[in-house]
């Protein structure tokens, strides 16, 4: 079978290569990868050495150099154009720089505008990205943009692209994760996509199914002056526990720190959302008590055990926090087969199974550590919903505190 006779796919903004493993493993062929990053780009090179690195790894000079012809195809034979822009600009965490989120106002947005160029140039029988909410709604998102840009190569071309999109939870697909993000897809000349069923949102895979027979290092990272409060924090629970509404000592002031502070894994639960740039204290810790391992971060992300990350301990944490899990790529890469007509697999070969046996008992919340107990007392608590990303600076005394949606456990 020649390579041209599977879907073929090219590979923007690949990262450690998370939605790459995922489209592969539904069937596609990838006919090259972009990224510019160099320990990813290694990561990928390392792994996948049969994969063609294209345009010096930058979307910038491959939306100006990059053709079909170059990659030995016509103008719309290519099947799927794949790849997630840098969230920054659109996510939560922008709200807490100096600069504030800016949306396709930010110089890094420059990066989604090279994607259509792309779109364009290659005319792709489908699209897919994956991103932060805010890519695609609020004030700053870039829906508008996409649309315009969607209709005007409709103009140009004749050929028209349906854009959708949705808020999907991995979870709900058999990862081992609770990570939200918005899957966007486009199908070429009025084809129709089937959102994926969820299958696992009332069955989990829970953290234990994934890294329960794994065994890490209590020194792998520092968590910092906050370590030691760890061990007086339960399983599944982050630093709320020790503020006047949790079951603890009131150590912090409620909402005035950001949501994976100190936040720690259930084995009886899906993880919450790896973080890309974790501080000292920023998790999800084990709950064990302790940073989690680069391969019990892979295994999260549902990434196969014979793929290594290159790079520093700092970069290959970034790389696993930014990935794709490849198990929701595989799922959405299966559906965009089907709306193609090409064949797809009905279960995906990287799902994650129960495990066989149960999560250990584990023990009550220690007392707060002697170092700590100056700390205990009345704290002021976040002024609310619309008081701004800067919480201690808002604070008032918790009678006042009106009752708000968590943020930040999604944010990168």
């Amino acid at each position: 079978m020649s390579s041209l006779s599977k879907p073929t796919a090219l590979s923007i903004f690949s990262g450690a290569g998370g939605m790459d493993i995922g489209l592969e493993a539904a069937g596609f062929d990838h006919v090259g990868v972009i990224e510019i990053d160099k320990a990813a780009s290694a990561t990928l090179a390392h792994n996948k050495p049969e994969w063609t690195h294209l345009a010096q790894g930058d979307v910038l000079v491959a939306a100006e150099t990059l053709s079909p012809k170059s990659l030995g195809l016509s103008k719309g034979d290519l099947d799927l154009l794949a790849g997630g822009p840098p969230c920054q600009p659109f996510s939560l965490a922008a709200q807490w720089a100096a600069s504030g989120r800016r949306g396709m106002e930010d110089p890094r947005a420059q990066t989604v505008h090279a994607t259509m160029k792309l779109i364009r140039s290659f005319l792709p029988k489908a699209v897919l990205m994956e991103n932060v909410l805010g890519f695609v709604q609020g004030r700053h998102s870039a829906i508008e943009y996409l649309q315009r840009e969607f209709d005007a190569i409709a103009e140009e071309t004749g050929s028209s692209y349906r854009l959708e999109w949705r808020l999907v939870n991995s979870a709900d697909y058999g990862v081992p994760q609770n990570r939200r993000r918005v899957i966007v897809v486009a199908l070429r000349d009025g084809g129709d996509f089937e959102w994926p069923t969820p299958t696992h949102s009332d069955t989990p895979i829970r953290a234990w199914d994934a890294i329960g027979d794994l065994r890490g290092s209590h020194s792998l990272r520092s968590a910092g002056k906050w370590k030691g409060l760890l061990e007086s924090i339960p399983a599944g629970a982050n630093y709320q526990w020790l503020t006047s509404r949790g079951g603890g000592e009131e150590l912090f002031g409620y909402r005035t720190r950001y949501w994976n502070f100190l936040l720690k894994l259930s084995p009886n639960e899906p993880s919450w959302t790896l973080s890309a740039s974790p501080g000292p204290a920023t998790g999800p810790f084990h709950w064990e008590n302790r940073h989690l391992t680069i391969r019990e971060q892979l295994r999260l992300q549902t990434f196969p055990d014979d793929w290594a990350l290159l790079g520093d301990e700092r970069q290959q944490v970034k790389q696993a926090g930014n990935a794709t899990p490849a198990l929701l790529a595989e799922v959405m890469g299966s559906a965009i087969l089907q709306a193609l007509g090409r064949a797809f697999a009905e279960k995906p070969k990287l799902a994650i199974t129960r495990a066989g046996s149960e999560p250990p008992k584990l023990a009550e919340p220690e007392p707060v550590r002697r170092e700590y107990r100056g700390l205990i007392g009345a704290k002021a608590s976040h002024g609310g919903t619309g008081r701004g990303p800067s919480p201690r600076a808002s604070a008032v005394p918790d009678t006042q505190t009106t009752e708000a949606s968590r943020i930040g456990q999604d944010i990168v």
